[in-house]
């Protein structure tokens, strides 16, 4: 009889243990931030979402670890991307449909192939920090840089004095294609306090897309 006893006592902590481990498990699957991957292959685009970090321009183990869909191109609109967006690219035409007047906060570049790029100017939205990774004469370059962070409130207050009049600051990344062709260090520098792309820089691909009402100040960021 107490052996019986004992034995029904393990079978419930057994159960209790096997319950508790999958609420922790399922809690965690819940609790994990899910990152966007988008590439191109053989004409095709895949949008994916992903748990896990996937090497670059592995194709078949994006399409077996993360949940991938096919979307056409007619199709892909002014998306804002908050936490992170992977691009796989070997081309820049898809690279502007996805990216130009993007809003992307935390953005990786992986160059998926050898051929040059020609040099093309992408007007993305909001970036705080870029990543890139590409392959220059046999060479892996993988390169961090940082736009702004989020908690820069320095910045948001030397604006605020310089232009009291302003409701809004956009902050603009212009991003030369042609950087993905040379084994150098990426570089970039910002210019703030822009009241009118248009008027700034005239000669700037999409300024006149850009609004000029007087509510909003621009910090334009030029990466090469």
């Amino acid at each position: 009889m107490p052996g019986s006893v004992m034995s029904v006592s393990c079978h419930k902590h057994h159960f209790l243990l096997v319950g508790f481990l999958g609420f922790c498990l399922n809690s965690f699957v819940r609790g994990q931030k899910n990152n966007t991957l988008i590439f191109t292959k053989e004409n095709t685009i895949r949008n994916c979402s992903c748990s896990a970090d996937i090497h670059d321009c592995d194709y078949s183990l994006a399409n077996l670890m993360c949940s991938c869909k096919t979307i056409l191109p007619y199709t892909i609109d002014r998306a804002s991307y908050h936490s992170d967006l992977t691009i796989w690219f070997t081309d820049t035409t898809v690279l502007g449909m996805l990216l130009n007047f993007t809003v992307v906060h935390y953005l990786k570049l992986s160059l998926c192939g050898s051929t040059p790029l020609p040099r093309e100017y992408l007007a993305i939205l909001g970036l705080r920090k870029l990543q890139i990774n590409s392959e220059v004469k046999g060479q892996f370059l993988e390169q961090n840089l940082t736009i702004y962070n989020s908690g820069d409130n320095e910045m948001r207050d030397k604006l605020k004095v310089l232009h009291k009049d302003r409701q809004m600051f956009l902050y603009i990344s212009v991003l030369d294609t042609s950087l993905f062709n040379r084994y150098s260090l990426l570089k970039s520098y910002s210019v703030e306090n822009v009241s009118s792309i248009t008027d700034h820089f005239p000669s700037l691909p999409y300024s006149d897309i850009f609004s000029t009402t007087t509510d909003k100040s621009y910090v334009v960021t030029f990466i090469y």
